[in-house]
């Protein structure tokens, strides 16, 4: 297989890429199950060759909580991804950040309850610093080619990730704007968190479908008010994943992602279970051999 250094996971209505010319398509196991769905490895005219996985799977078929966000990190990781560039519809929690508005976050607020957000445990204790839990140089790199598309760009905005399926009450709504944050979306987390720990460079594009219940003159946020403006982003964020991979160059990259473990596990390596050792090899092997 040739090699793959851009990984692009599609969010809602984001499935597929026609201007994508496939190469492979990979069906691939790893220690914690299947991902979503195949990993499709395919180029540009211009460009690097990228690696496409839909997040809730062919059909739309895992609600937020059940995306398997460690098998589609750990299987990007082993096909030898270094940067991933994660596509999310978003709600807006601030008026200037209008439907179809382009939002590059560098902050999230945590609201999920339900998933397991590390590979660590199972006798291996670690703790990864993720004060700014974006990749500062992909996410720049995904502002820049968004603007060059011609879209309407937010950059440096915080990300609330709550648990879903519902969306937010009003109450929540108008707490999370007293908090200062900027959109609400519900795959952020554990997904950057994950991504951090595999040390793989990640950034959101985050596309805003509605202003989520706590405008006074705009509809509350629905599905089909979501699919509304759907059609208009999905054209957008297309263009904008083809010219960041035309754009792409990780070698040029002073983030740190790719170390982001090296003085972070705290069990001594003679004292870690050989079957967890086994399991994390791919992604911590390189400071244990």
């Amino acid at each position: 297989m040739q090699d793959v250094f851009l990984g692009v996971i599609g969010g809602s209505g984001l499935y597929d890429i026609e201007d994508l010319q496939i190469i492979d398509r990979l069906k691939i196991d790893t220690p914690y199950g299947k991902p979503s769905g195949e990993i499709i490895i395919g180029a540009f005219d211009k460009g690097i060759n990228i690696a496409f996985l839909a997040r809730h799977g062919k059909g739309h078929k895992f609600l937020p909580t059940e995306v398997p966000y460690m098998a589609n990190i750990y299987a990007l990781k082993k096909i030898g991804v270094k940067a991933v560039m994660s596509v999310s519809a978003v709600g807006s929690l601030k008026k200037e950040i209008e439907p179809t508005h382009v939002v590059v976050p560098d902050q999230i607020i945590d609201r999920t309850k339900l998933r397991k957000s590390t590979y660590f445990g199972d006798g291996v204790v670690g703790h990864i610093g993720f004060a700014d839990p974006f990749c500062m140089d992909m996410s720049s790199l995904i502002a820049d080619s968004a603007e060059q598309c011609g879209a309407a760009v937010h950059r440096g905005a915080t990300y609330v990730c709550m648990e879903g399926p519902q969306f937010s009450t009003r109450a929540e709504s108008h707490m999370y704007r007293s908090w200062g944050a900027d959109i609400i979306g519900m795959t952020a987390i554990p997904e950057a968190k994950l991504a951090r720990e595999a040390e793989i460079c990640y950034g959101t594009l985050a596309l805003a479908t509605d202003y989520d219940c706590w405008h006074e003159t705009e509809d509350d946020v629905s599905l089909e008010l979501v699919l509304q403006y759907m059609s208009k982003n999905i054209i957008l964020a297309k263009k904008v994943i083809k010219k960041t991979a035309e754009k792409f160059n990780d070698k040029s990259f002073k983030c740190g992602c790719h170390n982001t473990a090296e003085f972070a596990i705290f069990t001594p390596k003679e004292l870690i279970p050989q079957g967890t050792k086994d399991k994390l090899k791919l992604l911590y092997g390189k400071y244990w051999d």
